[in-house]
């Protein structure tokens, strides 16, 4: 309540003037909240980043970045790092996610999103970011023993299960580390893309690194909120493949090489998921997520399923999930 009153106190002495109503506009996994402020004329956005927990100054620098790359952010129109205050241009209030219920509108949304994503990787500079280096990856795939069977699934792996899951964690370490890298959003969703005249307008992405190509692609194809059939998302990456090409990303040449890069990079964001949403569920007592774990793990499963040097990987989830090993087509 006192930091709500700190928020208001500080609002009303900025433009367009001190007579507004608050309201939730929304909340995301970590300490920061979201109101909307409701003046005579407009709307807008402030957030709300408690300095003990948050710093607001990435936000800054990649809205900035990513503003000049030209895609749809959110404009920084005051600030005070120092209360962890931020006042924001309103985006509006219709996710992507809430928008595909309609899939035939899925087609257009997705070749949006594929567009800015290009437009944000042609605008890398190296010394930037942060890099997403090989400590920060292994970091996140730690969350999975340590959170999702520790915690979750209240298991101990043995020392065999150990290897399995390091050797896991370097063969997909190198092929990550291996890709082209540029600037990577690193929550690039169907809950933080908004439906907008300029679509997709773009949230959440404080979090920005310099890290693989595939890394956003599969954020938004491998979507924990959402499934979409092989034959789409193949179709969706084969765009975003073409796209990248023209631009002179940094992709491979062949298509089948930059698809496999593609479900690499998804296994290591989908065992990290697992971790991080039992963590938040643990941690924080935050349930929700609880109910997108099956999708995200099958995701990880059918990826394993597909490559012989993820076998070992999938025969651990077995084990894990006490079930019968599964025999398919191999690459």
């Amino acid at each position: 309540m006192q930091r709500l009153k700190q928020l208001e106190l500080w609002l009303q002495g900025l433009p367009p003037g001190p007579s507004f109503s608050l309201s939730p506009a929304s909340a995301d996994a970590s300490f920061r909240r979201y109101f909307r402020a409701e003046y005579a004329d407009r709307t807008l956005i402030v957030m709300d980043a408690p300095p003990e927990h948050e710093d607001c100054r990435p936000f800054v620098h990649v809205a900035e970045l990513f503003g000049a790359a030209g895609v749809n952010v959110p404009k920084v129109l005051a600030q005070d790092i120092g209360q962890g205050f931020l006042l924001l241009t309103d985006l509006g209030s219709t996710t992507y996610l809430s928008a595909l219920d309609d899939s035939n509108h899925a087609d257009t949304l997705y070749r949006a999103a594929n567009a800015a994503l290009v437009k944000i990787q042609l605008a890398s500079k190296s010394g930037v970011l942060p890099i997403y280096d090989e400590a920060l990856l292994t970091r996140e795939l730690r969350l999975f023993p340590d959170w999702y069977i520790a915690k979750h699934l209240e298991m101990s792996l043995t020392d065999a299960q150990q290897g399995v899951l390091q050797q896991t964690f370097d063969l997909l370490n190198r092929n990550i580390l291996a890709q082209g890298q540029v600037f990577v959003h690193r929550d690039y969703h169907s809950r933080n893309l908004m439906v907008c005249e300029d679509n997709p307008g773009i949230l959440d992405f404080q979090d920005a690194v310099t890290g693989a190509i595939t890394y956003d692609l599969v954020s938004l194809l491998r979507d924990a909120y959402i499934h979409w059939e092989e034959e789409r998302v193949l179709d969706w990456a084969v765009r975003y493949w073409e796209l990248a090409r023209k631009a002179r990303l940094p992709v491979p040449s062949d298509f089948g090489e930059f698809y496999r890069d593609f479900e690499w990079m998804g296994a290591q964001r989908q065992i990290k998921v697992l971790g991080i949403f039992a963590r938040l569920y643990h941690r924080d007592g935050k349930d929700g997520y609880l109910k997108d774990m099956p999708l995200v793990m099958s995701y990880l499963r059918k990826t394993c399923e597909r490559y012989i040097a993820l076998k070992p990987m999938l025969r651990l989830l077995d084990e894990l999930e006490n079930r019968q090993a599964q025999t398919g087509l191999t690459f």
